[in-house]
């Protein structure tokens, strides 16, 4: 009965949780987002592995990529069969900033990939630092699907349990029936919206795969389409397109037709067809045939399932999904990529310059709007912010090639970003207004605006996109050579149109869309892997009169940006399916909040909430700020299982938290730096110590002699060193590796004390853990035996 009760409870709230209510306007539309998959039993990851089956030492001169293999090869030994090997991943890439060789592996069985078969290897002077392995083990033979878990049915069966705790309280049953009336509905929705959402989003149509199973016939193996239209009425937030499918299904499976550009696809990577007329997208759909694994039914192994990975690129989604290739065409997993050589001499030229809110001013409500100067680092943005390749550009396309290399812009598009309004929120974003500094580039605009009726509103805010636009084109740029100087460079999969010839994927800068017209109250990044254009979307905010520009809170945009690099860094460039949901998917968005809170972070000490201007609340858009006092903000590693810690948002602000606490206790060591920008490199490219570096010790890596910029450094490298789909656990003991690295462990004890602090010491445990982020945790607030003072 009480099914029956949510299901008809998430029925009747469909319509108040895709357009949520909002206190000054009308509904605010919630976007459509999926995100599931299994939880591998076997998969692990060792930040203290054994050695390798070589009875030599170590080898400093050794090729790391070798040792990497010889490593995998001694690793696997006998669990690799005959049909089963691996290839070296393209993204690999040395460090140059650690020397770490970051090695990433996938396995292949019968020449197809097993798309979740990853291993991750990192190595320094010929030894094994630490490594995560989740390749499949056993004879590589396909079972019986119905032998398996269904990772759909069971994250829908477990949502549906934790609504149903959740709004019982709120149900008046009276002899089985419910009584659901609109004011208590907007309780409900008030109460536990987002669960609701995210049940409507993910769960509407799980059996769908098996009624289809039934009425319609099979259809060939090496046919992606069945697959993917199912898929499409999974995803898609527009009945009307459901409806459409549903009522001529045949018509639309025929109108799909693919194409095989294999003979296009590099050595080593899978053969794609690219299937066209795909309702609902933008795009081509990028598709393959490839393994799977899945748990069996008693969660003790897994098994392989054939199945069709997707990349689904639409309006507001940008997903990568593995749908069974065989009906039912059940969707196993799928994560959204949206939430969310000699350097060129470019022709002299002066600075440009911007009226904004310089950098470290959050928002509005903590200053004034001042001139400021293209402030670049000639590290990481050589030709700075206004310059790139005309060949890489896309508004020269169909243009005369020019005889320069370079084009220089007077417009906020460069190297890094490409920075537009976006007002009727559509895909497309090259011929999108943007402001124009003139000759000199100088981008002073003015921002005054002024309260009107809620009629007037929009139009109010939309008359200083200049100043809106140059603010979000500053603020970008000033991210991308904070984050560059961190180590997210080219090879490590940043985002740029020109690499300067460094390594990695070129093409690929940020397309960041000022007040987007397909939303209020939010924004969000899309991260595909390296090579293609990340894209922000940022939005107005109607909470206030005149309305709030999420463009002018450089939190939220730091926040967004961050996405880019935790899904960059976490597994490597080209595989952005790494944080896809449950603890994985929380801590991607956790960084973004600890980066944004760090950055603004000043030498006197203050608690920080995460989008109180734009929000037009005190405490912002979470549960608590954050903060030292565990009053102020309780979060502990258990309060995951609270209710309504189910979201990815909820999960990241204990992280966050986990985080900010880590960083002060960084800082009460080694003091604080008032700025996180390391001093730029002299004419010869050296970079002077200055009062931010240690003094050099021989060739190893500079170390950042403050806490704060010790702390951004500590979770900037622990995320190239995390396995795919990390838990908390990994991600712990990921920085803490990062720090012996770079500091010979000198804050071990730091470091676990402060990680202990919120229950993630070293007896912390979670016993279930399901993909979503479920089971049931238990703090531990010990540390290692080293650093227990009173033994």
């Amino acid at each position: 009965m009480r099914c029956l009760l949510i299901a008809s409870l998430v029925a009747g709230l469909a319509g108040v949780s895709a357009h949520r209510r909002n206190g000054n306007e009308g509904p605010v539309k919630l976007r459509k987002s999926l995100g599931f998959g299994p939880v591998l039993p076997h998969a692990v990851y060792n930040s203290l592995p054994k050695e390798s089956s070589s009875f030599l030492p170590p080898n400093p001169n050794a090729d790391p990529f070798e040792v990497a293999r010889q490593f995998i090869d001694d690793t696997l030994g006998a669990s690799f069969t005959d049909g089963s090997s691996y290839r070296i991943r393209p993204d690999s890439y040395t460090d140059p900033f650690t020397g770490i060789t970051h090695v990433y592996a996938r396995q292949l069985i019968h020449g197809l990939e097993v798309a979740d078969g990853n291993m991750n290897i990192n190595v320094k002077d010929g030894r094994i630092l630490s490594y995560g392995n989740s390749f499949h083990n056993g004879v590589p033979s396909l079972v019986d699907e119905s032998e398996l878990r269904h990772p759909h049915r069971e994250f829908c069966g477990e949502l549906t349990s934790h609504l149903e705790k959740r709004y019982m309280d709120f149900l008046q049953v009276q002899e089985g029936q419910v009584v659901l009336d609109a004011d208590r509905a907007a309780n409900f929705d008030d109460y536990a919206g987002p669960l609701t959402h995210l049940h409507y989003s993910n769960c509407q149509f799980q059996e769908l795969p098996y009624e289809l199973a039934e009425s319609k016939p099979a259809t060939d193996l090496f046919d992606p389409r069945a697959a993917l239209l199912q898929f499409m009425i999974a995803a898609t937030p527009k009945p009307e397109v459901v409806n459409a499918i549903l009522g001529d299904y045949d018509s639309h499976l025929e109108k799909m037709t693919f194409s095989d550009l294999s003979h296009l696809a590099p050595v080593d990577e899978p053969s794609y067809l690219y299937i066209q007329g795909v309702p609902d997208t933008v795009n081509p759909v990028k598709s393959h045939l490839a393994y799977v694994q899945v748990p069996t039914k008693d969660g003790k192994s897994s098994d392989l399932s054939l199945v069709w990975k997707f990349e689904v690129e639409m309006q507001d989604n940008w997903y990568e999904v593995a749908v069974s290739a065989t009906a039912p065409h059940r969707i196993i997993s799928v994560t959204d990529w949206a939430s969310d050589a000699p350097l060129p001499k470019p022709s002299p030229q002066s600075p440009a310059k911007y009226r904004v809110f310089v950098w470290g001013v959050n928002d509005p409500s903590e200053g004034n709007r001042t001139l400021e100067k293209e402030n670049f680092d000639s590290l990481a943005s050589p030709i700075g912010w206004h310059s790139l390749p005309f060949e890489l550009d896309p508004l020269s396309k169909g243009v005369k090639p020019s005889k320069e290399f370079l084009k220089n812009t007077t417009i906020t598009w460069g190297n890094n970003v490409f920075a537009q309004e976006n007002w009727e929120g559509a895909n497309s974003y090259v011929n999108n207004y943007r402001p124009d500094g003139g000759e000199d580039k100088v981008f002073d605009f003015k921002y005054a605006p002024k309260s009107t009726e809620k009629g007037d509103a929009l139009e109010e805010a939309q008359a200083y996109i200049n100043a809106t636009v140059t603010q979000l084109f500053y603020t970008s740029n000033l991210v991308h050579d904070l984050y560059y100087r961190y180590g997210f460079t080219e090879v490590a999969g940043n985002f740029q149109q020109y690499n300067f010839e460094r390594g990695g994927r070129e093409g690929d800068a940020v397309i960041a869309n000022a007040q987007d017209g397909s939303g209020y109250n939010n924004a969000n990044f899309m991260t595909p892997p390296d090579g293609q254009n990340g894209r922000m979307r940022m939005y107005l905010w109607n909470t206030a009169l005149p309305y709030r520009d999420g463009d002018l809170e450089a939190g939220i945009v730091i926040h967004e940006l961050s996405h880019g690099l935790s899904t960059r860094l976490t597994g490597g460039p080209l595989n952005s399916g790494c944080l896809g949901w449950g603890e994985s998917g929380g801590m991607g968005e956790g960084w973004g909040d600890f980066l944004a809170s760090s950055i603004r972070s000043t030498e006197e000490y203050h608690d920080y909430p995460m989008g109180a201007w734009a929000a037009n609340r005190e405490n912002g858009i979470r549960n608590y700020p954050y903060s030292l006092n565990e009053t102020i903000n309780p979060s502990t590693y258990k309060t995951l299982d609270k209710p309504g810690y189910w979201g990815v948002h909820a999960i990241g602000e204990v992280w966050a938290e986990i985080l900010w606490v880590v960083e002060q206790r960084l800082i009460a060591e080694h003091g604080f730096s008032k700025t996180l920008f390391p001093p730029k490199p002299l004419d010869n490219g050296t970079v002077p110590e200055g009062d931010f570096y240690r003094p050099a010790a021989g060739d190893k890596p500079p170390v950042p002699k403050h806490g704060n910029t010790l702390a951004v450094q500590l979770v900037i490298s622990g995320m190239k060193l995390q396995p795919c789909q990390p838990s908390f656990f990994d991600a712990r003991d990921a920085i803490i590796l990062a720090d012996e690295e770079l500091t010979g462990g000198e804050n071990f004890c730091t470091l676990w004390k402060a990680f202990s602090e919120r229950g993630l010491g070293v007896d912390a445990n979670v016993q279930g853990r399901t993909p979503w982020g479920g089971g049931i945790r238990t703090n531990g607030y010990a540390v290692p035996k080293a650093c227990n003072t009173d033994a």
